[in-house]
């Protein structure tokens, strides 16, 4: 009898190994971060078990999930101990994120293979911006009023999407969260990126139709990549060339949107226009050429050097724009909203063009605002904080006379 249980233990001894948790290793230099990893892996997996409904049904637009983890042992010098993950309206973002295109597994390998990187945030509101270690998607801190005007708007941007086929300039909104670690609540939402994660972005510009306090501070433009503004645009005597058939295709998608947007009381948004020089870019490739030459760099490194199974040091900046290769045609899947310039353009360019900031609601607090303002500058003056309909005609004439 002893041999035998001296042989039942050697067996248990024996299946230890095999009971290695196969689970993700969610690497980052912060908490939140590796929390988020954890909390997109989590309800991704979770989702693939919901069946897809025929229709969304109100309550959909309500609901919510939400895991509690309390003393996590497991990668314990990543992951903190008690931790809580809240994904907001899962079958509607689910929904969206299959109108706009984006593969369940693609959208949780771009936000989990290694951490979201922090990219520049030039708006006075505070919010932070990462970008998805691909450059894919963008992920935003939002704050509570923020939440709550999503969900407020949610059913009626749906809906919009639907009936317009998601052919949109308004932001792609793919997911809603709140983290919380160590007693602090974050909200966060994911989006498509307005640029492509290939080519450079060689000038950026905020435009909402505004010319009072619209420009770039000095401080801005000390920055490696600035964002100008209205008032930049027009002194630096910049225009959209894309030709009459474009800017016509262009113009009637934003003006469904802004009606949208008016329509719901919402305000204050910009149209971001980033361009990328294509001979600034070409220029630049081949002195990086010249350069990896005389460095002894052999062009087999990108794919090493791509982080690809490799423990990111914490503090290393994300995959740069240039690893994947751009043959000169526009590629759907990496330049969404990419428009070519026509040859009226005096150099060749690429435009990307796209609506952000739409969560502002003309509340008592923007009323405000626009009587202060209004004293301030007079009321003729064209300040930002106007009426919905006003901004929204205002804003329209703007851009189509940036576009030719």
């Amino acid at each position: 009898m002893a041999s035998a249980g001296g042989a039942k233990s050697i067996k248990k001894k024996q299946k230890r190994p095999f009971i290695k948790q196969k689970v993700k290793l969610f690497r980052a230099n912060e908490p939140l971060l590796s929390v988020f990893m954890w909390g997109i892996n989590h309800t991704i997996n979770e989702l693939s078990h919901v069946n897809v409904p025929v229709m969304l049904m109100p309550d959909d637009f309500k609901a919510f999930s939400k895991v509690r983890v309390d003393n996590h042992l497991f990668n314990k010098e990543n992951m903190p101990s008690h931790f809580k993950v809240k994904e907001y309206c899962p079958l509607v973002f689910r929904n969206l994120r299959e109108r706009f295109d984006v593969d369940e597994q693609e959208y949780m390998n771009s936000l989990t293979r290694e951490q979201p990187s922090d990219q520049d945030s030039p708006g006075r509101s505070g919010a932070r911006f990462l970008h998805s270690s691909d450059h894919l998607f963008v992920i935003k801190t939002l704050v509570s009023e923020e939440v709550e005007q999503m969900h407020h708007i949610l059913k009626q941007y749906h809906q919009f999407i639907v009936e317009r086929h998601a052919q949109t300039l308004l932001p792609q909104y793919l997911g809603m969260y709140r983290v919380t670690v160590n007693d602090t609540e974050t909200y966060l939402v994911v989006m498509r990126n307005i640029f492509s994660p290939r080519l450079e972005i060689h000038r950026k510009y905020d435009l909402k139709g505004s010319t009072v306090d619209r420009q770039a501070s000095d401080k801005e433009k000390t920055k490696d990549l600035p964002t100008f503004k209205d008032n930049d645009f027009v002194n630096d005597g910049v225009m959209i060339y894309i030709g009459e058939e474009a800017k016509e295709r262009q113009l009637n998608i934003l003006e469904a949107d802004v009606k949208f947007l008016s329509g719901s009381k919402l305000m204050d948004y910009s149209l971001l226009v980033g361009i990328h020089d294509c001979e600034k870019a070409e220029q630049d490739a081949k002195i990086q050429e010249e350069a990896d030459e005389e460095n002894g760099v052999l062009e087999s490194d990108d794919s090493a050097g791509s982080g690809a199974g490799i423990p990111t040091p914490p503090d290393s900046p994300g995959p740069r724009a240039m690893t994947l290769s751009f043959d000169g045609d526009i590629d759907p899947k990496f330049e969404i909203y990419g428009i070519k310039s026509t040859e009226a353009c005096p150099k060749s360019e690429i435009y990307f063009i796209a609506m952000i900031d739409i969560l502002t609601h003309y509340g008592v607090k923007k009323r405000t605002a626009q009587a202060a303002k209004t004293v301030k500058h007079g009321a003729g003056a064209e300040i930002s904080t106007v009426k919905p309909e006003q901004y929204g005609r205002r804003f329209l004439e703007f851009v189509a006379k940036c576009i030719q």
